[in-house]
């Protein structure tokens, strides 16, 4: 088989009320984990997962990007106005039309705007990516095409339009895609959006999951914290936790999209058997392991 590397790429980062993103925890306790700005905001990564094997390219998710118009930019708390994915594609020499795949979790605008162009004045979306099979879950599929007024604001009203007129989008209801082939397994999870792709990608030290909104970062490693953003908190919980003990009991490591310090971890429980971040890196440069 040949050489499967992961590769962390940063893209724009995001300030989101700390409550929302904490949702039932207090303040006084998610301020120690991320340190809130004079607007109450804490500083989140949009982060994407480059896999390279075979001379492929495979990209797990997109990020925010540069999509917003300026006023929106500032509304939603996007930092940078360039697009930052594609200066990180650039640092691990590559472009846009050298990714050959693109999965996406789910089609909120944090995850996949980094699928559109940045943003010019008066012109209109625009895919990039032009060599990629989009890849999506048939039920986060169908919430893009009809939102519920809950979670409406986050998908981008164009975007589903775009894929499907691409000709590439693979909408994938099982475990595994003829597009990404062997060493790449799909779970589904449906506390924060229904039908999100969990894609669990074989390394030879164990399984790497890309957690998406399950697991965003290190804090919600531990169970009882969720966002305010979830659909169903319990349920997140529930899949958290059979999540974890699976992957604790195969060796495997969770790569979070959203925490601005730490890209990898891997698992550990407590004398209380609480989970805990284990051994975690905060970059991964082409990791084989």
């Amino acid at each position: 088989m040949n050489q499967r590397t992961l590769t962390s790429l940063e893209g724009n980062r995001q300030r989101l009320d700390g409550g929302a993103m904490f949702g039932n925890a207090a303040r006084g306790q998610w301020s120690r984990w991320y340190a809130p700005d004079g607007e109450n905001r804490v500083e989140l990564a949009c982060r994407a997962l480059l896999v390279r094997e075979g001379g492929r390219n495979i990209l797990l998710e997109t990020g925010i990007g540069a999509f917003f118009e300026p006023r929106l930019r500032e509304r939603y708390g996007v930092i940078e106005a360039r697009h930052v994915l594609l200066d990180s594609l650039a640092e691990a020499g590559l472009t846009h039309d050298g990714i050959d795949a693109v999965v996406l979790s789910h089609l909120h605008f944090d995850h996949a705007g980094g699928l559109l162009a940045p943003w010019a004045e008066g012109e209109p979306h625009r895919l990039l990516f032009p060599n990629a099979t989009y890849v999506v879950g048939a039920r986060a599929w169908e919430r893009a095409l009809a939102p519920h007024p809950r979670d409406r604001a986050s998908f981008i009203p164009e975007l589903a339009g775009l894929l499907a007129a691409s000709g590439r989008l693979e909408v994938v209801s099982g475990e595994g895609t003829e597009t990404l082939g062997p060493g790449f397994r799909f779970r589904t999870s449906d506390g924060h959006t229904p039908g999100m792709l969990l894609t669990e990608i074989d390394m030879p030290a164990g399984p790497v999951v890309f957690a998406a909104d399950l697991v965003p970062g290190t804090p919600w490693v531990h169970l009882p914290v969720t966002m305010g953003y979830d659909r169903f908190p319990e349920r997140v919980i529930d899949e958290k936790q059979a999540l974890f003990a699976e992957l604790q009991e195969r060796g495997g490591r969770i790569f979070y999209t959203h925490d601005p310090e730490i890209a990898l971890s891997g698992l550990a429980r407590d004398e209380r058997g609480r989970y805990a971040p284990a051994d975690p890196i905060p970059r991964l440069e082409s990791l084989a392991q």
